[in-house]
């Protein structure tokens, strides 16, 4: 080393520029390495470089990565991948804090000890270094950076309440998630930030949160290593931390690292805490504040000077303690451990034949454990990939490095199975960047980087799918500048704010677009509501104005107008004139209301008179008095179809002349009800069930609606399975009469009725005139195929309406046909004779109607 050369510790809390510093140090001299403490870092800053200087001057070396121009000048690493020595003349070794980090801090400390440039060398880091720094490194001159801005406590506030450019720091990919989802649905989304994101991923995520597409972004404590971002306010969501081994507190100095990430350059930043996170102590507070922490008393170390006489060697020195003070023997790390795990495998030792192999089974246990799986499997595939080399002459087959690669070039799945390939692969890009290990090792860095940005792109387009709400977003930018956003109404009733769908106006209500409950849905659909005044109010005019035509009232009774409801029935006094609620919403004036409300009752009024005209003709009819009017009134009462046994007295007190009154009505009287024909059609049917059920709710005998109900049955049925879940009246209402398991429509039970007596009271009109079928001499009938066909069943179904009608089955002989007689009468004296198999024969009672029919 040059006796010029220097070195220098600046050391100070973040904000104070010190990596910017370094930078432009090193391209004062002819070449520089900068080691960095996160791959997304070195990205960072080796995209600035080629920027500045070309990409022919500037090469990238990361564990998964190496871009190396011939002839690069300078070259940005991570700490792990700098050099173990080199020429160049200036060196920088950023966040030099970590060398106290229990798992990676061994490597930082070999840096800081050993690694120097030519003509000078720099140690970026936390004041808390310099105490260690003094007794390790007596030479180094330390110059002290002090914050460009101001760090200030804010307190505990809700995730929902967290100003804009907040940064949320959580611990666990779960916990990131979760806070994400929170702030899409309140806030229109955020950027995710991790340390296992590719810097591809990791780019375009920072790029929507510094390009204001998004103000909030949800990251782990990667944040606290160096990337910058124009960050007003640091929250954190939990202050404890799983670091590999065990759940603990962060230090202070953790604490001060990502706090400090708040405030940019001159700009002054806070921090505080949010979630379930606890509030900071005062001393705590404090010492984030003046960025005073405790000082770092020593260094994590590993022995460099490895034996490799033997696996036992080999691990016996690297358990080696060390023989400074202030340095502390580093536990052990992931490559140690898989070294341990491979060295109880046979067919591993088997190849340990000499030293050569034993330095490629370290190499190879260099692979990080990206996929972060148990250390046993991580030793398995370390193993794989040792075989393979010590299998293939220190090459690894490419046909099998094919199959583990092309495993990871699959870009569906969601965020997790993404990120677990994305993991893989990097396992898979490492291996690419060992040249020596590869017959074309430029083909496999170009296939798995092709791979991993394509990988890249798809999570990034899944975390912004899942976490990024862009009309929310925009509108809250927008509101947040005091700007006046562009709100419009299309024709088909879609109500667009600054080109966003809001909701919709259907008929003359507005509906939200599907949108959560939060501050920027109430200012979106305040926005949307600016115009919906004048747009209802024209809608309100032309419905005022428009034909009966226009308008439908379904069964379940709703108002349809332009496909849209626009009233609902609701229980009135009358049962025939129910009232009407509007479907308007609140920003139709009143005026508009009335004018509304006025014409649908007139359509209401109109429509119930048209289909259900014969109710309200016999309600009207001032020529019927005494028990004819008393007798329509109860049959309006129970909306055209009234049992007879509720009004025998009065049917039979009715003369001819009474009844033909009613009759002119289209009143039938049957032999089981009083009904309308004419109301037993679809539409009268469906809209007399509707006011029934109106009636009923109003009587407090129901508390559903009618669209809640079983239907009745389909158009055409003369009969069907009784459905418990009637109510009680129901089926009569909508022309059926429950008998036993079934209900058969009214007016096909009168006619089975009307057809049942004709046989009973058979009698010939003129001498030789033929018996009717199914007519039993001396009262009764037999089943015949047309009754059956009348009610549409048979057997028991068929036995059970006819006892629910009050009739009995007797056995008895069948008749026989005149035809049978005569063959009887004329057979030979001495032929044997038969009897008569008994057939069913079904006795009548006398009935009222039939007498009053005849």
């Amino acid at each position: 080393m040059p006796a010029a050369s220097s070195l220098i510790a600046m050391l100070g809390p973040t904000n104070t520029g010190k990596t910017h510093m370094a930078i432009e140090r090193m391209l004062e001299h002819d070449s520089g390495v900068i080691g960095l403490p996160l791959r997304l870092l070195a990205r960072e800053v080796y995209d600035r470089l080629c920027a500045r200087l070309g990409a022919a001057r500037v090469a990238l070396v990361t564990g998964e990565e190496k871009i190396a121009p011939e002839g690069a000048r300078y070259r940005v690493c991570t700490v792990e991948a700098m050099p173990a020595r080199t020429d160049a003349d200036f060196v920088a070794i950023d966040e030099v804090q970590l060398a106290a980090d229990a798992e990676r801090g061994h490597v930082f400390t070999d840096r800081l000890l050993h690694l120097r440039g030519r003509r000078e060398t720099w140690l970026m880091g936390a004041a808390a270094m310099r105490e260690v720094l003094e007794g390790l490194l007596p030479r180094a001159k330390f110059r002290a950076r002090p914050r460009l801005s101001r760090l200030t406590w804010a307190g505990g506030r809700k995730i929902t309440r967290l100003p804009p450019r907040s940064a949320v720091v959580a611990f666990s990919a779960q916990s990131v998630y979760a806070v994400a989802e929170l702030l899409r649905r309140q806030k229109g989304g955020a950027a995710v930030v991790m340390g296992a994101l590719s810097p591809r991923t990791r780019n375009a995520q920072v790029a929507l949160f510094q390009s204001g597409d998004v103000d909030y972004l949800v990251a782990t404590d990667a944040i606290g290593m160096g990337l910058n971002m124009d960050i007003d306010h640091v929250a954190f969501a939990a202050t404890r931390k799983f670091d590999g081994q065990r759940h603990r507190d962060l230090t202070r100095l953790e604490l001060g690292q990502i706090a400090g990430r708040a405030g940019r350059y001159l700009d002054d930043g806070t921090f505080g805490v949010t979630a379930a996170a606890r509030p900071f102590d005062a001393d705590t507070i404090e010492a984030l504040e003046d960025h005073r922490f405790a000082p770092i008393r020593a260094l994590q170390w590993r022995n460099r000077d490895l034996s490799f006489a033997s696996v036992n060697a080999l691990l016996a020195s690297l358990r080696a303690a060390p023989d400074k003070p202030r340095l502390w023997r580093a536990p052990l790390a992931a490559d140690v451990t898989a070294l341990q795990m491979l060295a109880r495998d046979d067919e591993i030792t088997a190849r340990l034949g000499d030293e050569d192999r034993l330095r490629l089974l370290w190499a190879v246990c260099q692979l990080p454990d990206y996929r972060n799986i148990s250390p046993s499997d991580h030793a398995r595939l370390i193993g794989a990939i040792f075989l393979q080399l010590s299998d293939h002459d220190g090459v690894i087959a490419a046909d099998w490095l094919a199959r583990q690669v092309n495993r990871c070039a699959r870009y569906d799945g969601d965020i997790d199975t993404l990120s677990a390939r994305i993991a893989h692969i990097r396992t898979w890009s490492f291996v690419a960047n060992r040249a020596d290990w590869l017959d074309d090792a430029a083909h496999w860095r170009a296939t798995t980087r092709a791979i991993e940005d394509k990988l890249s792109d798809a999570l990034h387009e899944r975390l912004t799918k899942r976490f990024i709400d862009r009309k929310t977003a925009v509108l809250l930018r927008k509101l947040r500048d005091r700007r006046e956003l562009m709100t419009e109404v299309h024709d088909d009733g879609a109500v667009v704010v600054e080109g966003e769908v809001a909701g919709r106006i259907e008929g003359l209500r507005f509906i939200p677009e599907g949108r959560a409950e939060g501050a920027a849905d109430k200012a979106f659909a305040a926005a949307a509501r600016t115009v919906l005044g004048g747009e209802l109010s024209a809608r309100a005019q032309a419905l005022s104005a428009a034909p009966d035509g226009d308008f439908t009232l379904t069964a379940s009774g709703e108002v349809i107008w332009q496909s849209a409801a626009v009233a609902r029935l609701r229980p009135g006094d009358d049962p025939l004139k129910p009232g009407l609620t509007l479907l308007a919403d609140e920003a139709l004036d009143d005026l508009s209301r009335k004018a509304v409300a006025f014409r649908l009752e007139k359509f209401v009024s109109r429509h119930l008179r048209e289909v259900l005209a014969p109710l309200f003709d016999l309600r009207e009819d001032e020529a019927l008095s005494g028990l004819a009017k008393g007798l329509a009134f109860r049959l309006v009462e129970h909306l055209g179809v009234l049992k007879r046994a509720l009004v025998a007295e009065e049917v039979r007190g009715l003369d001819q002349d009474t009844r033909a009154g009613l009759r002119r009505h289209g009143v039938r009287f049957g032999a089981w009800h009083i009904y309308i024909p004419a109301l037993l059609k679809p539409a009268p049917t469906a809209l007399r069930l509707l006011l029934w059920t109106l009636a009923r709710r109003r009587e407090g005998g129901l508390d559903v609606d009618i669209a809640d109900l079983p239907p009745p049955p389909g158009n055409g049925l003369t009969s069907a399975a009784a459905d418990p879940a009637w109510p009680e009246g129901f089926a009569r209402v909508a022309g059926y009469m429950t008998c036993g398991g079934r209900v058969v429509r009214i007016d096909m039970l009168e006619r089975l009725g009307d057809m049942i007596r004709d046989r009973v009271f058979w009698k010939p009109r003129f001498s030789g005139e033929e018996r009717p079928e199914g007519s039993v001499e001396g009262g009764g009938f037999t089943v015949i195929p047309d009754m059956m066909s009348l009610v549409g069943c048979s057997g028991e179904d068929f036995a059970a309406i006819l006892r629910t009608l009050g009739y009995r089955a007797e056995r008895r002989p069948a008749p026989k046909p005149p035809a049978a007689e005569a063959q009887e009468e004329n057979a030979p004296p001495n032929e044997a004779e038969e009897p008569e198999q008994g057939a069913e024969q079904v006795p009548a009672q006398a009935h009222e109607a039939h007498e009053e029919q005849a």
